[in-house]
């Protein structure tokens, strides 16, 4: 007797029936939207057609993997706060929050039987159309125990996150209309702030050029799942003959198949039981009173105040800059005083707003003034933060010892460093990074004047992948003088120095790296038209024949002012080569060789491996004179201005490599 009392003060089986039976449709209609795939299937399998696709049970398992991943989260947090409304109005409204309250079920009963039913309501739509998968499957002959019960795990879980985030933003707000917004917020809210820093970040300090650094984004569980659920097939050519003609072929058969990271989904699960625990505090304290309030906790109303001021000082700031400024500014980073202005409006406009809405009346001026001052010292704090780059972002570079590993992308090509294997090449990056840091007033000056006479511009990118795991990234729009290239210590010498030397050569096309394999190439003629496809032993006998046109000063000397193109032979060298990322997945990196008279080794092997003859040996601008023409003339034009201006000018010359 004492445990059926126990059990009695936390569920209500009344109440449990009566939400579902009242909320049928809303259960009702997505089980019938979600069966229709399913269906539709067994009507095509029960007429006799199958599908190729699902000969193997792993098949139907990937596509269990494939829809947990990838469309359970989207589902889930838009179902969810669906539920969450229906089984949690009567919080909004006084009179039905008096009469539920004067039932004899305790607020525990109250609780537990509504958050069931919202469950129940959640997970109906799933068991129709997971028994109707399961039916399919078994009709099919692809029935996979092991994929379908990792696959419920995923779906209770999921469903169990957001309903109980739902639950927890229910009573947070005491209005049906403000609880989707906190719960959208509260799932979205550190993507946005993510990115808004970020942006006015990159908009004010020299060299960031990011828009979105993902630091936070676990807080963000729709994001950081979709990003980081994954899929995993292996794959297998199995070997076929058929019958009758003894016709050799094969076909690709999925061998295994895995669903990775799905320990994420049983954090946020944990998440979920902390966040209902917050809930049930919350509703223990609830005020019945707080019933059509916007915020029903106390304390979290300065929060919402100053939280709706924050995001409207910075969003609606960038909008209204964008909008009545930015085309008038000359520089490409944001002017602080027009910038402080638009977010001094936008967020007083925020700040009124959110006590408007607060209490739930108009008349909030009077004694407004000091939130608006409060408001004013946000905003100029966060503009004198940036504008005068008081933590130094701009001037950081990371030493060698603290950095895992180094990505450069410059001069047209892509370049991995790692300390045990480069260190002095990460050296030279960093000496060419402080450099450009240290010139950041002569280069934002150049790059926003439009007299471009002897100069040209060039991206510089790079990216430290920490010890620690963060990721620091710079990006730099540099202008290289002719004058300055030649002067010792300035960033464009330094860039040539580093671009230009051996090592680099070597690091572009993979040279004795054994991180990356020679998958496959391709050659193309103009004068032939003539394509072929290489295969690996091509690729490796080409890669050594450039290694050593570059060895000899051939191949490899990036031209920074003027472009030859028209003076290369008229063929496009191409090789690919594998490599296993930081995920483990497979991924590709291409180099294209531009094939110049001079180039000796590369010529010979191509001519030994039968690509090109010597009448295909001819250049662009003698095959196609009239688009050169131009080109020639504006290149002849800037070696007659070196000579006049005397020997003091830039007279080198750069092979592109």
């Amino acid at each position: 007797m004492q445990s059926k009392t126990s059990f009695s003060k936390y569920f209500n089986a009344t109440l449990f029936r009566r939400n579902l039976t009242r909320f049928w449709p809303l259960w009702g209609m997505a089980s019938f939207v979600g069966s229709l795939f399913p269906l539709a299937l067994l009507v095509q399998l029960l007429r006799g057609e199958r599908f190729y696709l699902w000969d193997n049970p792993l098949d139907f398992t990937e596509l269990y993997y494939n829809v947990a991943a990838y469309g359970v989260p989207i589902l889930s947090l838009l179902y969810a706060v669906l539920c969450a409304m229906l089984v949690w109005s009567y919080l909004y409204n006084s009179r039905s929050v008096g009469l539920m309250h004067t039932l004899p079920i305790r607020r525990e009963g109250l609780f537990f039987t509504n958050f069931l039913s919202g469950m129940a309501m959640m997970l109906i739509p799933y068991v129709v159309v997971g028994a109707l998968c399961v039916l399919v499957s078994v009709v099919g002959g692809c029935f996979d125990a092991k994929g379908l019960g990792i696959t419920i795990l995923a779906v209770l879980g999921l469903s169990f996150f957001y309903f109980a985030t739902a639950t927890a933003a229910a009573f947070v707000t005491g209005n049906v209309f403000a609880l989707p917004a906190v719960y959208f917020l509260l799932h979205f809210l550190a993507v946005m702030l993510d990115w808004l820093v970020c942006t006015f970040s990159a908009s004010f300090i020299f060299g960031l050029g990011g828009r979105y650094s993902g630091l936070v984004e676990w807080l963000s569980p729709t994001v950081y799942l979709e990003n980081h659920l994954r899929v995993a097939g292996t794959y297998e050519e199995v070997p076929q003959q058929t019958g009758l003609t003894g016709v050799r072929y094969s076909i690709t058969t999925l061998t295994s198949v895995e669903l990775e990271n799905l320990w994420l989904i049983g954090v946020y699960a944990l998440a979920g039981v902390a966040l209902l625990v917050v809930a049930w505090l919350l509703y223990r304290r609830r005020r019945s009173e707080s019933a059509g309030d916007v915020v029903a906790v106390g304390w979290m109303k300065p929060v919402f105040r100053y939280g709706v001021t924050g995001l409207a000082a910075l969003l609606g700031g960038l909008l209204l800059y964008e909008l009545f400024w930015r085309s008038f500014q000359s520089g490409q980073y944001y002017e602080v005083l027009p910038l402080l202005v638009c977010m001094l409006v936008a967020g007083a406009i925020g700040y009124y707003a959110a006590s408007m809405l607060l209490t739930k009346s108009l008349r909030v001026f009077r004694g407004s003034w000091r939130g608006l001052a409060l408001t004013a010292a946000g905003c100029a704090l966060v503009c004198a933060v940036l504008h005068f780059d008081l933590f130094g972002v701009a001037d950081r570079v990371p030493e060698v010892s603290q950095v895992k590993k180094v990505e450069l992308y410059t001069a047209n090509n892509s370049y991995t460093f790692y300390p045990d294997e480069d260190a002095e090449l990460i050296e030279q990056v960093r000496a060419v990074h402080q450099a450009i840091a240290a010139d950041r007033d002569y280069i934002v000056e150049t790059i926003d004047t439009t007299d471009w006479i002897d100069m040209d511009y060039v991206t510089f990118h790079v990216t430290y992948t920490l010890a620690s795991g963060l990721k620091m990234e710079r990006n730099y729009a540099l202008p290289i003088s002719r004058q300055r290239i030649t002067q010792e210590g300035t960033y464009e010498t330094l860039l040539d120095q580093l671009v230009n030397s051996e090592k680099m050569k070597a690091k572009r096309i993979h040279l004795d790296d054994a991180r990356y394999t020679l998958a496959d190439g391709s050659v193309y003629v103009e004068e032939s038209g003539m394509g072929y496809d290489l295969n690996s032993r091509e690729c490796a006998a080409l890669q050594a024949a450039v290694a050593k046109d570059a060895a000899a000063g051939t191949w490899g000397n990036y031209q920074w002012f003027t472009s030859d193109r028209g003076e290369a032979y008229a063929m496009s060298l191409e090789m690919r080569f594998t490599y296993m990322d930081e995920e483990g997945d497979m991924s590709s990196d291409w180099i294209t060789i531009t094939v110049r008279p001079g180039m000796d080794n590369t010529i010979a092997c191509l001519k030994e491996l039968g690509f090109v003859t010597d009448e295909d040996l001819v250049t662009y601008s003698y095959l196609y004179p009239d688009e050169y023409t131009v080109n020639v003339a504006q290149e002849t034009e800037d070696v007659a201005r070196e000579i006049i201006g005397g020997a003091d000018e830039f007279t080198g010359v750069f092979v592109t490599g």
